[in-house]
C-alpha cells in the first residue's frame, strides 16, 4: 500500500482524489449528505475551485471502486482546516470518517500544520460529539464569512 493510502476496516483504501473517476461520485455523495442552498457550494463548483489551488489536499474512502466518504482539506502555511468530511449514511458508523479525518489530519502534520481547524454548521451540531472523539474541543469564535458571488 503506498503512503497516500490508509487501509479501512470492511473497505478498500482512502486514496487521493481523481477528477475523472470520482467527480460523479463526489458530487453525488455530496448532495445527498450536505443540505447546501447557497451557490458557492455546489458540489461541482467546489471541487472545481479545491483542484485550482490544492488538489492534493482532497480524499475518498473507497468501497470497491464506489466512492464511500470524502475529506477535504486545506493548509495556509500554519494552520489546517478540514472540510467536507463526509460518510454516506449507508456506511456510517464503520469507523470510515474517524478514518478519513485520521488521515487528512497526518497528510497537513506533514505539510508542517501547527494546528487543525474545522467547523460544524449550524443545525449540525449534532456531529460535535464525533470530532471530540478525535479530540477536538470547542473554541470561543465568533465565525464570519462574505460571499463572492461574481466568483460562483
Amino acid at each position: 500500500m503506498s503512503p497516500l493510502q490508509t487501509a479501512l476496516p470492511d473497505l478498500s483504501t482512502i486514496v487521493d482524489y481523481v477528477d475523472p473517476f470520482h467527480r460523479q461520485q463526489v458530487v453525488a455523495l455530496w448532495t445527498t449528505v450536505f443540505a447546501y442552498d447557497a451557490a458557492h457550494n455546489r458540489p461541482d463548483l467546489v471541487i472545481d475551485k479545491k483542484l485550482a489551488v490544492q488538489d492534493d489536499l482532497l480524499f475518498v474512502a473507497l468501497d470497491g471502486a464506489t466512492v464511500v466518504g470524502t475529506v477535504m482539506a486545506g493548509y495556509d502555511g500554519r494552520r489546517g482546516w478540514l472540510y467536507s468530511v463526509a460518510v454516506h449514511p449507508a456506511h456510517r458508523h464503520r469507523g470510515v470518517g474517524a478514518a478519513l479525518v485520521r488521515h487528512a489530519e497526518q497528510a497537513l502534520v506533514a505539510l508542517g500544520s501547527v494546528k487543525i481547524n474545522l467547523q460544524i454548521a449550524g443545525g449540525n451540531e449534532a456531529v460535535a460529539p464525533f470530532y471530540e472523539s478525535l479530540g477536538y474541543v470547542v473554541e470561543k469564535r465568533v465565525s464570519m464569512g462574505k460571499p463572492v458571488p461574481q466568483n460562483t
